[in-house]
């Protein structure tokens, strides 16, 4: 009997090691590393602000600042003095190379001189390119005044900053 229990003893010795060698022959290690590359933050900083100059609105109308700075005016409105017109200039830094997206704003703006208001609406851009080829660029907005007739004279401003959003694609 005890030859018989030596035999099971070995025996199953014997099946766990081919079972050892059998589960370590169907397995494999591999090795990497691991790197990371931090690039520019994107900033926006304004170096113009937006200035419409000099407008008679006796008769309400429109006016339009274009990115280039210029205006032309609709429905009544007169430009008078351009010497400080000019587009809101933003400009954009970041990774060289690298994409970005613009967000303007899409609603109205309220411009106040105490309770009388101008609507500042319709913003639009002008951009060489969304992709940074010198670390910075130069973004453009410009935007159109909605005039009621009669409006009181004076300086009318926003009276928050208006927000311009750039964001890597």
């Amino acid at each position: 009997m005890m030859k018989r229990s030596l035999v099971k003893f070995l025996l199953s010795l014997v099946l766990f090691l081919i079972t050892f060698v059998s589960v370590a022959q169907n397995s494999a290690t591999a090795t990497f590393t691991a790197s990371v590359t931090i690039v520019k933050p994107i900033t926006l900083q304004t170096t113009s602000n937006m200035n419409f100059a000099d407008v008679d609105a006796q008769y309400g109308g429109q006016v339009i600042l274009n990115p280039d700075n210029s205006r032309t005016a609709n429905g009544g409105a007169i430009l008078k003095n351009s010497a400080n017109a000019t587009a809101a200039n933003l400009q954009v830094s970041g990774q060289n190379g690298y994409t970005y997206s613009v967000q303007i704003p899409e609603q109205n703006i309220k411009l106040t001189n105490g309770t009388t208001e101008i609507i500042l609406k319709d913003f639009k851009t002008e951009i060489d390119s969304k992709t940074l080829d010198k670390d910075t660029q130069l973004i453009k907005v410009g935007a159109t005044l909605e005039l009621k007739p009669g409006l009181d004279p004076g300086s009318y401003s926003s009276s928050t900053p208006i927000a311009v959003v750039v964001s890597y694609n």
